[in-house]
């Protein structure tokens, strides 16, 4: 019995000399690194005060985990993504990219409750609206210091705003999608005596034409009638019309009371009364089936809308002609579009900034071949944001020759504007006015309401000076 306490007593002297030992070199070893948890308590690196992202820190020599949460578009959207950061984790052996693809109905509840439990993913997609807020309030980093400046240097300049604020840069465009692109059919364009190589320039020639196009069974011309769809695809004629959007830079007060925005209304009330449309709307602005189905002569949609023309309307592609969208006057110069998209974004709390920047550098802002791969598999119905990209297609056998892809880029897209950053109360209310003057509501009686509705929603949300952007 005394032997064995003896030979205890003695393990437990080993025991506790081991103990030492490894605490000294623990010590000695300038890693920072204590207990199982991956933290680091005396690092300057970014990662030892940022929180959040995509799990704990990884200790030195592992693979560090990057989550990278895109929202779910098109299916062969949703595969160019498995398919390059596949590509990305084979190419070299540091970073693991793991990406989940989450329903756009699913998002804002999903990303809430993973920002309150610090479990964030790294990189996400962020459409150009959400940046600014996102920016102020913290929610994702600056990029300048993370990313190499010629990428940036590589964007067009009216893209550039899309995803800074106050001269930093918050996240990379992936694409660009103009709002408002004007669809004709050639053969009713020619059954009427029209031109079907010249598209209407004017508001009133497209009117015009569009009288000449209705006939039974057919209507010359479908634009958005309904507030929620005109709230957004109103944006580029606003600035055609007026130069500005419904309220003033610094958000204190509405700014659609004017001829301008008169002219505006006038456009659509004419429209909608001349019968040269349907009363009621044949699908919604994003859809155009209406067209493809030979319902309608001429339809204003967005570029997405190329798409579905190629995947499902491949009978009447030879009859399709594509134009800017009308402008006022007939200068073409002037905004008759904003451009919608996305970009990458990495997370305000991530622990891996730097590794999640370069993965977004691998991605979009890197070889032009990836983006080229990714813009054939939309059919060239959305758009790049970069320069090189586009430089790169025209040695492309396929992109070179995309006759729609060159129109939109060269005279659509360079004079398109960023979308606005205000709430969403704004463009509804103007868009619910455009909705009662195209039924009959007089244009200075609905202006006036709109006016009214803004200033009132300025003054409950306290928005004066809260522009993001200034």
């Amino acid at each position: 019995m005394q032997k064995n306490c003896v030979r205890f007593k003695s393990w437990n002297v080993l025991l506790s000399a081991l103990l030492i030992l490894a605490l000294l070199v623990t010590g000695c070893g300038g890693s920072g690194s204590a207990g199982s948890s991956g933290s680091t308590a005396n690092s300057n690196d970014e990662s030892a005060t940022n929180n959040g992202g995509g799990g704990d820190a990884a200790k030195p020599g592992e693979k560090v985990t990057i989550e990278f949460w895109a929202q779910k578009f098109e299916e062969t959207t949703d595969a160019w993504f498995k398919k390059w950061v596949a590509e990305f984790n084979k190419s070299q052996s540091d970073v693991e990219v793991k990406l989940t693809i989450v329903p756009g109905d699913a998002w804002d509840q999903k990303m809430k409750a993973a920002q309150a439990a610090g479990k964030a993913p790294d990189v996400r997609t962020i459409n150009y609206g959400n940046v600014a807020n996102a920016a102020k309030t913290g929610q994702i980093l600056a990029l300048n210091d993370l990313m190499d400046a010629k990428a940036f240097d590589d964007l067009y300049d009216n893209m550039k705003d899309f995803v800074s604020v106050n001269g930093k840069y918050y996240a990379y465009p992936k694409l660009v999608e103009p709002s408002a692109v004007l669809f004709y059919r050639k053969d009713m364009f020619k059954e009427a005596g029209l031109d079907p190589e010249k598209a209407p320039a004017t508001w009133d020639e497209l009117l015009d034409a569009a009288q000449k196009l209705t006939k039974k069974g057919v209507f010359g011309l479908s634009i958005a009638q309904t507030a929620g769809d005109l709230g957004w695809s109103s944006w580029g004629l606003q600035y055609n019309a007026a130069g500005h959007l419904a309220v003033t830079e610094d958000w204190s007060k509405a700014d659609v009371n004017n001829d301008e925005y008169k002219s505006l209304l006038n456009f659509y009330q004419k429209a909608y009364q001349s019968g040269v449309m349907p009363k009621q709307a044949l699908a919604g602005y994003t859809d155009i089936k209406p067209f493809g189905e030979g319902k309608i002569a001429m339809q204003i949609c967005g570029s997405w809308a190329i798409g579905q023309l190629r995947n499902t309307y491949k009978n009447i592609l030879d009859n399709v002609g594509v134009a800017p969208m009308a402008s006022i006057d007939g200068d073409q110069t002037k905004p008759t579009a904003t451009l919608g998209g996305w970009s990458l974004a990495i997370d305000g709390k991530s622990k891996h900034p730097q590794q999640a920047a370069d993965f977004i550098s691998y991605l979009v802002a890197g070889d032009p071949n990836i983006m080229i791969d990714f813009f054939k598999t939309s059919q060239f119905s959305k758009f790049s944001p970069r320069k090189s990209v586009d430089e790169a297609m025209k040695s492309d056998p396929e992109a070179s020759k995309d006759t729609w892809r060159a129109l939109i880029s060269e005279k659509v897209i360079p004079y398109s504007k960023a979308e606005p950053v205000y709430p969403w109360d704004i463009s509804f209310a103007l868009a619910t006015a455009i909705e009662s003057a195209m039924k009959g509501t007089a244009v200075d009686k609905a202006l006036e309401k709109a006016d009214k509705d803004i200033n009132d929603f300025i003054t409950k949300s306290k928005l004066a000076g809260t522009n993001p952007k200034q």
